[in-house]
Order: structure tokens, then sequence, then C-alpha cells
């Protein structure tokens, strides 16, 4: 086999970088949040150039969506605080976007059903990534109560425009929301 054989094609070696950068961009999300995330330190870790970060996904916000929205093999994280912190940093995200910014699939899943069926594959998918990264009982469905809780704020705010959850930002929202997002995070833990 000659040389020229044995190396990767482009398109091959394209791939394994953007997975690289993925999977850094995962763990460095998760440990220290999306705000405080760099575009930088995500190439350092991924041992990439920054400006191919940047060719492969564009802003933080659209690498951010694909590594931690994206389906993946690996959990999002062990630890129930960070998790919680996570699915908060989705909402920061999700909160941000203009009305018109929702995905289409989002918009229409109500009264189009292979619309649905792509956001309920999506969501089960994330469902069984972030119920991995919890312990105890009820992981399944602590993990969906989770989404679902983001699903319907990313909803009331942006799609149907309630007036009390369009008139709050995103920190209020989120402060609000942490305590019973850790709550469901941490299977260990039982409500009273």
């Amino acid at each position: 086999m000659s040389e020229a054989q044995s190396r990767p094609s482009r398109a091959e070696r394209r791939r394994r970088s953007e997975q690289k950068i993925l999977d850094a961009a995962r763990e460095i999300f998760a440990e220290v949040g999306y705000q405080r995330s760099t575009i930088r330190a995500i190439a350092g870790a991924a041992e990439v150039d920054p400006a191919l970060v940047m060719q492969y996904f564009g802003t933080k916000e659209q690498l951010f969506r694909q590594a931690v929205l994206a389906p993946t093999e690996k959990p999002l994280t062990a630890d129930p605080e960070r998790l919680a912190e996570l699915v908060l940093d989705v909402l920061g995200v999700k909160l941000g976007e203009q009305p018109g910014g929702s995905d289409a699939a989002v918009r229409s899943m109500l009264t189009h059903p292979e619309a649905a069926a792509h956001v309920r594959e999506s969501l089960t998918q994330q469902i069984q990534q972030a119920s991995s990264a919890i312990e105890g009982e009820d992981a399944e469905l602590r993990a969906a109560l989770m989404l679902s809780t983001l699903l319907g704020v990313t909803l009331g705010r942006n799609l149907l425009e309630l007036e009390p959850l369009r008139g709050a930002t995103a920190e209020r929202i989120r402060e609000l929301l942490r305590p019973g997002l850790r709550q469901l995070a941490d299977g260990r833990l039982t409500p009273r």
C-alpha cells in the first residue's frame, strides 16, 4: 500500500477535526459553562487553531448548539450541579434568540407530523444523553423533565411571547429555575 493510500482523505481529516473540536467543546462547556468558555480554550483542548473552530462552526453559539444539543455517545457530565448548569446554559442561549430565530421544526412540530417526529427524535436522544449523567431512580424521567422545562420556557418566551417570560431577563429565569433543575439532576435526592 502506498503512502497516499494509507493517509486519510481530506474529508476524513475534516470529520476527525470536527469531532475533536466537538469533544473538547463538550468538556469545556460542561466544566466552565457557556459564558466563561472561549473559542481559544476549546481550540487548545482540541489541539487545533482557533480559526479552524470558527471555520467549521461559525460562532461560539453555533458551536455550543452542535456540541450540547447534537447527540453523542458520551454523557454530558457526571456532576448533577454541572448538568443543571449546562441545561441552564442551553436555556440562556435559546432565550437570547429572536422570535424569528427559532428552529422551523420546533415552530411547526404541533401541526406537521414530520416536524414533530424530528423534534421527538432529537429530544429523545438528548434525554438519553442527559439521563446517563443522572444517578439513582428515575434518571430518564428526571432528564425528560429537565429538557421539557427548557422546551416549555423557550416556546413560552420566543414563540407564544408570554409577557411574564418576555419581560424577565434570561438571567432571572435561569436563577429561578436553577434549584429545581439541580434537584432533578441529582437523582440521589428525592423531593419532600
